[in-house]
C-alpha cells in the first residue's frame, strides 16, 4: 500500500491519510498485540456512544500492524489554542465537558486501571524498592467507583470538527478512578505550563464538584507510573520530586 508521507508521528506510530481514512501504522518495537489492543479499546468507547472515530479494520500494512479508522476532519484543540492563546479557557472548558462525559460511563469490558498502574510502577527502572513499595501500598489503599478513563486526555487528543469534538488515542484507556485520570491530565499540562494546568484543574473541579485534595492523592502514583513510559520529553527528576514529596520517612 502506497501511503505517501505521514500526517502525524508519535512515540508508537505514524498516521497516514488515504482514501479519506486514517491508517495508523505501529512501530516495530511494540508487541504484536498492540494494534488489536488499541482498536478494541477504541471500539468499546465508540460503543458507549462517545464521539470517537469508528474502527474499520485491524490489519498489516507493509508488514507492520495497523489500524484503519474513520477520518475526523478538523484541528486539534491544542493546535487551535496555539493559534490563539487568549482562548485557552474556552478550549479547556470544551475539553473538561468532554472528559466529564467520558467519566460518566461505568465500564464493563476494559482493562482495570489499578492493574495497569501496578505493572507500570513495577517496571519503572528509576524507582528503588522503597519507592515502589510505598507507591503500591498507596495504590491499594485508595477506594473509588470504576469509571471509564481515557488515560492520556489532553487538548491534542481532541479534534474539533464542524459538529463535534472527537476523542482520539484510546490505547491508555481503562476502568478506574476519575481522580487519577484528572491528575494524569494535570501532570501532562504542568510539564509545559503551570498556568494551563491550574486553569484545567480549576475548571474540572468547578464542573464536577471534586476537590483538588482528592485529585492530588494520586500524584505520586501517577508520577511513578509515568516513569515507565520512557517519554523523551518528560523530565524524570520532576517526577521523582513529586514522588519524594509524598514519600513517608
Amino acid at each position: 500500500m502506497n501511503l505517501g508521507n505521514p500526517i502525524a508521528s508519535g512515540n508508537t506510530a505514524e498516521i497516514y491519510l488515504t482514501d479519506n481514512k486514517i491508517v495508523k501504522i505501529f512501530n516495530d518495537f511494540l508487541p504484536d498485540t498492540e494494534a488489536i489492543k488499541e482498536a478494541n479499546k477504541q471500539k468499546y468507547a465508540y460503543s458507549c456512544g462517545l464521539p470517537v472515530p469508528e474502527i474499520f479494520e485491524v490489519t498489516k500494512v507493509n508488514g507492520k500492524q495497523a489500524i484503519i479508522m474513520e477520518y475526523t476532519k478538523g484541528e486539534t484543540l491544542g493546535d487551535l489554542l496555539f493559534k490563539d492563546k487568549e482562548q485557552a479557557e474556552y478550549y479547556l472548558d470544551i475539553s473538561v465537558d468532554t472528559q466529564i462525559e467520558i467519566h460518566s460511563i461505568i465500564p464493563d469490558a476494559i482493562e482495570l486501571m489499578n492493574d495497569k498502574l501496578h505493572r507500570q510502577i513495577e517496571e519503572a527502572p528509576i524507582l528503588n524498592e522503597r519507592q515502589k513499595s510505598y507507591l503500591l501500598k498507596e495504590l491499594k489503599s485508595i477506594t473509588y467507583t470504576n469509571r471509564l478513563c481515557h488515560g492520556d486526555f489532553h487538548l491534542f487528543n481532541l479534534i474539533k470538527t464542524d459538529y463535534r469534538v472527537a476523542v482520539i488515542d484510546w490505547v491508555d484507556s481503562s476502568s478506574g478512578d476519575i481522580r487519577a485520570d484528572v491528575y494524569r491530565t494535570f501532570l501532562l499540562y504542568s510539564h509545559f505550563s503551570s498556568e494551563l494546568a491550574d486553569m484545567y484543574l480549576r475548571l474540572y473541579c468547578k464542573k464536577s464538584g471534586l476537590l483538588c485534595s482528592e485529585i492530588f492523592q494520586w500524584a505520586p502514583i501517577i508520577a511513578g507510573a509515568r516513569l515507565s513510559e520512557h517519554v523523551s520529553t518528560e523530565n524524570s527528576e520532576r517526577l521523582l520530586k513529586i514522588i519524594n514529596t509524598f514519600l513517608k520517612v
